[in-house]
């Protein structure tokens, strides 16, 4: 049973493979896959717009925090200068927390600038590929449909293709009823002729027709005896030489 099963799953498959292969057309295929790496380089651009995006956001983030370490540091110079140490000592610890939020952006800015080096990279090699491809897909494109008129117009002269070997098997059907037509019509005719058929659309028997073919003999000898008549005896025709006088 299992082998069966295995030799029907394969002839499905192959069926299915082989009406796969018929539906497929090479430059349906080539557009949709033109399609595909069209998305992708999109998909890729909008990455790159999103981390430049982020990177923005990151510099003003940054901008501002470093605006509020000058300010605080001002602040401590301030307290300082009025003896007030430990509104200098609050200032500076703001100071340095936030000048520890500096730092960490600062790293992730770096990160994103080098991720947006290499989507960028990445972007030009893919586009480059886009483009190589196009200019390939449009190549087979016209190969492929030169190679399929040509063969169609083959098929047309050879009689080889399928709606071309239906005409070719029409035309010869058409020769041999014809043919056939023919030779019936010839046997009929040499069968009537010789009497071994009667001709229903004629009057009269085989006796009739006979006597008619008398009656029509004996018109002609008479009047072939009516012209010698006529002739005057001067004007007797000659009798060819070697017949008898």
């Amino acid at each position: 049973m299992p082998g069966l099963m295995g030799r029907l799953t394969l002839i499905v498959k192959a069926k299915f493979s082989k009406a796969l292969d018929k539906a497929e057309n090479p430059n349906e295929t080539l557009d949709y896959s033109y399609e595909e790496q069209l998305r992708q380089l999109q998909n890729v651009k909008r990455g790159i717009a999103d981390v430049t995006t982020a990177k923005k956001r990151l510099e003003i983030q940054y901008t501002g925090m470093q605006q509020q370490v000058e300010k605080l540091d001002g602040q401590a110079r301030d307290a300082l200068k009025a003896n007030r140490e430990d509104l200098a000592r609050e200032a500076l610890t703001r100071k340095a927390a936030v000048q520890a939020q500096l730092d960490g952006i600062m790293q992730q800015g770096q990160q994103l600038e080098a991720q947006q080096q290499k989507l960028i990279e990445g972007e030009k090699t893919l586009s480059a590929k886009v483009e190589a491809f196009r200019t390939q897909k449009e190549v087979i494109k016209a190969q492929y449909s030169a190679a399929e008129a040509q063969v169609r117009i083959g098929e047309a002269a050879t009689g080889i293709g399928e709606q071309m070997a239906d005409v070719g098997l029409a035309v010869q059907r058409a020769k041999d009823k014809t043919e056939q037509m023919q030779a019936r019509a010839s046997a009929i005719d040499e069968l009537t002729t010789s009497g071994a058929l009667d001709d229903l659309t004629s009057s009269g028997d085989d006796i009739d027709r006979q006597l008619s073919q008398i009656s029509q003999g004996s018109q002609v000898d008479d009047e072939l005896a009516k012209m010698k008549a006529e002739l005057e005896p001067g004007e007797a025709p000659q009798q060819i030489e070697g017949e008898t006088k």
